[in-house]
């Protein structure tokens, strides 16, 4: 597959917004104190020229993301400036390799298909780098988590671990790797099935549960904690368990016939946890125990 050409990366005729990361991500927009701010990771010209030729020129990195994912990637509190462990990250790789970033925010369920169509270069979006998506992309693995039951605050259906959602409305993001969870699960509830219902986002599917017409909601272990424990939503929400179920690896997905673009971004993102600024950023998120120790590639 050639490369879509640059100039169709960014229509203004599709509802999606652009945000630029010109620096670390502000998190005290979270309403979390930051840890003191370190230098930028310096950048590195030999890996700058590993960049495809239209990246170099521009020097931008276009970034397909849903930012309805606390931490990994929201809206701060100005509705516009992306925030979170994710831009946290990209503004470091960006600034290895000499690249400003910008996020170009679309719903989940079309980042690769963006990426594809040449309206972003990569995505970075909690994505789960799965056999299926391997087909559509490579995967430049940064991130480990699982997938947690989140249920309204006081467990009003004493769910404890997935069995006991059998019979019970579940709302889930579309194109997640959470329906996959679902199906498989329900082999556990004979003649009493979850009763699966899509939305169209996960602010969406938490719609369903804040309102009672769900049960539960299955999101990633961070998003799942940050919802239950943020002042601002921790009376809606708790976790059934701190249980995670399929782990898997968060990955930067890249055009499969990008190679240099995605051995640049491994490189880069290996010069991020050198410096520590890696274990900073996911400290400073309380994301820690997703670390992973090797930046690896198409590891899910």
């Amino acid at each position: 597959m050639s490369r879509p050409a640059r100039a169709l990366r960014c229509p203004r005729t599709w509802a999606a917004a652009v945000v630029t990361a010109l620096c670390l991500a502000v998190t005290a927009c979270a309403g979390q104190p930051p840890e003191p701010v370190a230098p930028a990771p310096s950048y590195d010209p030999s890996l700058h020229r590993m960049l495809p030729a239209d990246i170099r020129q521009s020097r931008t990195l276009a970034v397909a993301t849903d930012a309805t994912y606390a931490p990994a990637s929201f809206f701060a509190p100005d509705g516009r400036t992306v925030i979170g462990f994710e831009p946290d990250l990209a503004a470091a790789v960006g600034a290895v390799l000499g690249l400003r970033v910008e996020f170009v925010v679309t719903d989940f369920i079309r980042t690769l298909h963006d990426v594809r169509a040449g309206r972003a270069d990569v995505v970075i979006s909690a994505m789960t780098d799965t056999e299926e998506r391997q087909r559509l992309a490579d995967f430049v693995n940064y991130f480990s988590a699982g997938t947690s039951i989140l249920v309204q605050r006081g467990n009003p259906h004493a769910v404890t671990e997935i069995g006991d959602l059998c019979g019970q409305v579940v709302a889930v993001e579309r194109g997640t790797v959470q329906v996959g969870l679902v199906r498989r699960s329900q082999a556990r509830c004979a003649d009493t099935p979850i009763q699966l219902r899509l939305r169209k986002t996960n602010a969406d599917a938490l719609v369903e549960l804040r309102t009672g017409r769900a049960t539960a909601v299955l999101n990633d272990y961070p998003p799942a904690v940050f919802l239950s424990t943020d002042p601002r939503t921790q009376a809606y929400y708790q976790l059934a368990s701190t249980v995670q179920y399929e782990p898997g690896l968060y990955g930067i997905a890249v055009p499969k016939d990008e190679p240099r673009l995605r051995e640049a971004l491994q490189a880069a993102l290996e010069r991020v946890q050198s410096t520590g600024d890696y274990a900073r950023i996911l400290r400073t998120w309380d994301v820690a125990e997703g670390a992973v120790e090797t930046i690896s590639v198409n590891a899910g």
